[in-house]
C-alpha cells in the first residue's frame, strides 16, 4: 500500500476555485449567449399585453385611434434567415427598441387593427402588433396608399 501526501497552500486553492468559478461563468454566459435560449432579453420597454382590450388600450395609449377588433390576426414565424426586407424591417424595429432578431424561428402572434386617426390618409392604415408571451416584441403601422410605407408608431407631422 502506498501512501501519497500533499501540502496544500490555502491562498493558491482559493485563486484555483475562483478561476475555475470565473472561466465556468464565462462557457455558460458564451454559449447561451447570456439569456435562456426560449426567453430573448428584451430591450424594448415590457409591455404586457394578453387580451384585445390591452392591446386596443396600448395603441390608444400611443395615440392611434383603432377599430375595437383587429382585422386581422395570425401566428407568424419570425425568420432565421436574413434579408434585404427583413433587415430593412429589423431596423424599423431597432429605432424603436425592439429587436426581433432575439426571436429568429420563432412563432408569434400577429394583430393588425386599422387606424382610424392617421393623418391625411385616403386609404386604410393598419397597426401591427407583434406580441410573444404575452409582450410586444415589434410594431409598425402601414400605409395601403400606393406611395404608403411601413414605419414606426410615431404619428407623421
Amino acid at each position: 500500500m502506498v501512501v501519497m501526501t500533499a501540502k496544500l497552500n490555502k491562498k493558491k486553492l482559493a485563486a484555483l476555485v475562483v478561476g475555475l468559478i470565473a472561466v465556468i461563468v464565462l462557457l455558460v454566459s458564451f454559449f447561451k449567449g447570456g439569456r435562456s435560449a426560449e426567453t430573448p432579453a428584451p430591450t424594448e420597454p415590457r409591455v404586457s399585453v394578453t387580451t384585445n382590450d390591452d392591446r386596443v388600450k396600448f395603441l390608444t395609449d400611443c395615440g392611434w385611434e383603432v377599430a375595437s377588433a383587429p382585422v386581422k390576426t395570425q401566428a407568424v414565424l419570425i425568420p432565421s434567415e436574413s434579408s434585404e426586407v427583413y433587415d430593412r424591417y429589423i431596423a424599423l424595429q431597432l429605432s424603436q427598441g425592439y429587436d426581433l432578431t432575439a426571436y429568429a424561428g420563432k412563432s408569434v402572434s400577429r394583430y393588425v387593427y386599422e387606424v382610424k386617426n392617421y393623418p391625411g390618409a385616403t386609404e386604410p392604415v393598419y397597426a401591427t402588433l407583434l406580441i410573444y408571451r404575452g409582450q410586444i416584441i415589434g410594431r409598425d403601422v402601414t400605409s395601403t396608399a400606393a406611395d404608403g410605407v411601413v414605419q414606426g408608431f410615431k404619428a407623421p407631422a
